[in-house]
């Protein structure tokens, strides 16, 4: 049984990967937007934001190194304390062909593993994702092989950076023991847990706990919720002795058809969660000694 932790950690996922700029008018596009709304959730109480970048153009997700870069210069010039996660999780889609499932369709975005965690070497964020994901997703299937992952790790381990593992189902948790047992992954690991995503774990407070429950003991973890479920799973993981995540990379509403005006009302709200339920929130500082990050300004000079 693991108890409420003493202070958590309040994740903010700015902009994301799915979420379209036609669901809502309030999704950060441009670097700018992007850093600004990630300064802002700090201001409302998130330790760490999680980035994807998007095309300033066309608003439809990228993976341009200088993108990532213009982000990263603009939040550590205004807020060189905010721990800076990046994702590693565009360039695994696979969307068969109708003619020929062997050849791919449009809407495929399989990259070499190595592109995938090109920025991560270049810019050496503080924690970057790595999913171990095989599934399908909608229309397409997320491809994530233990060869391929095993290639991004040693790519992370070498800039550096923590790696924080996106889970699932139960079978990513069952690579995770992998992983650690033949020395790709170091303990103890950070972990996510992702609730909602359709064919994968489904968000209920039963899923939470077996999930928790197949980590290592001393893994740390957050439950996210996708979707409709985003405020619920606040609840759930801190409940449950893990941290938490908001943004609109998951959820697009505040409350029952109100949309969320901005990433930082939906830290607000998780942050009234966990304060409600008597959870105290970490500052950038606390939660890097919680995460086992260097301390700032120990790595002041990390961007390349």
């Amino acid at each position: 049984m693991r108890s409420p932790l003493p202070k958590i950690v309040i994740t903010c996922a700015i902009t994301g990967n799915l979420t379209k700029p036609e669901q809502t008018p309030h999704l950060p596009i441009t670097p700018q937007q992007i850093a600004a709304s990630a300064l802002a959730a700090a201001e409302a109480g998130a330790a760490v934001v999680h980035i994807h970048v998007r095309d300033p153009r066309t608003g439809r997700p990228s993976m341009e190194l200088e993108l990532y870069r213009e982000v990263l210069d603009l939040i550590r010039g205004s807020n060189p304390e905010l721990i800076i996660n990046l994702t590693t999780g565009p360039g695994g889609r696979f969307v068969p062909s109708q003619e020929d499932p062997r050849v791919a369709g449009p809407g495929t975005t399989l990259l070499a593993p190595e592109r995938r965690v090109e920025h991560i070497a270049a810019l050496k964020p503080d924690i970057c994702t790595l999913d171990l994901n095989t599934m399908n997703s909608g229309g397409e299937v997320v491809i994530n092989t233990p060869g391929n992952v095993r290639r991004m790790a040693k790519v992370i381990a070498g800039a550096g950076v923590r790696p924080e593992i996106e889970l699932f189902d139960s079978g990513d948790i069952a690579l995770l023991a992998d992983l650690l047992a033949d020395g790709t992954l170091q303990g103890p690991p950070l972990t996510s847990l992702i609730m909602g995503v359709r064919y994968g774990f489904q968000p209920s407070p039963e899923t939470v706990v077996y999930a928790r429950n197949l980590l290592p003991p001393d893994a740390a973890f957050t439950a996210i919720g996708i979707g409709r479920s985003a405020f619920q799973m606040v609840a759930q993981s801190y409940l449950a002795g893990g941290h938490v995540r908001v943004g609109l990379e998951d959820a697009i509403y505040l409350d029952r058809g109100v949309l969320a005006p901005s990433n930082a009302a939906m830290v607000e709200k998780a942050r009234r969660i966990v304060e409600d339920l008597g959870g105290k929130v970490a500052d950038p500082r606390e939660a890097r000694a919680i995460l086992g990050l260097p301390a700032w300004p120990a790595n002041t000079n990390r961007v390349a």
